[in-house]
């Protein structure tokens, strides 16, 4: 098959199936939102989802993060892989929105990589999904779907994200994002050496 009647067909089959994708992750704020994306690191959606409602009554702005305790943070996310190191990068990311952003998380690339805990693939989530710039962030399933697909030689995330960038239309990559992920969820697993779902099954 053509790349070109291979993208296609991807794309097809994802609108199909996933027509307006929403975002994962349950959020109040491009704060809370900022912070769900840095929890769910290493961690699944459905996790991040049952631990952040407590995180969130007790403090869902930067101010209110700023007056808890690290230990505080750390004790609500404790479930969370990596939860030591993600309440420190909390923790630090409000001061930083306090001290340099007036509060308000900020819209560009560069800014959001120099917050505490903040690479780029949560930064391109919040540019994509937060912000509406067009981003293609990759994470595990991206990475793994992508190669499977013929679409990139799965070296690294980041030959991953040029690849895609450069074989999908801008406008399309912050909708693809996300159909994406759920498709390799729920039709395209990691477990599974053969795949013979609706994608793989035509290449």
């Amino acid at each position: 098959m053509k790349l070109a009647d291979k993208v296609k067909f991807i794309t097809s089959t994802l609108d199909d199936l996933y027509p307006e994708p929403d975002i994962p992750l349950d959020h109040e704020n491009n704060f809370t939102f900022l912070v769900a994306v840095m929890l769910s690191a290493q961690s699944t959606d459905k996790k991040v989802n049952e631990i952040t409602p407590k995180l969130f009554e007790k403090a869902n702005t930067p101010a209110k993060m700023n007056k808890l305790e690290v230990n505080e943070i750390q004790i609500i996310i404790r479930q969370i892989g990596l939860a030591p190191t993600k309440a420190k990068n909390i923790k630090k990311m409000s001061q930083q929105l306090l001290e340099k952003h007036q509060g308000e998380v900020p819209n560009t690339f560069e800014e959001l990589e120099e917050l505490a805990g903040v690479g780029h693939k949560t930064a391109s989530v919040l540019m994509a999904q937060a912000f509406n710039t067009p981003a293609f962030p990759v994470d595990t399933h991206i990475h793994r779907l992508a190669y499977r697909w013929g679409l990139s030689n799965g070296k690294n995330v980041m030959t991953t994200e040029k690849d895609l960038k450069r074989i999908f239309d801008k406008h399309l990559w912050n909708k693809l994002h996300l159909q994406i992920i759920f498709y390799g969820r729920e039709w395209c697993q990691a477990r599974k050496n053969k795949c013979d779902c609706k994608i793989c099954s035509n290449f």
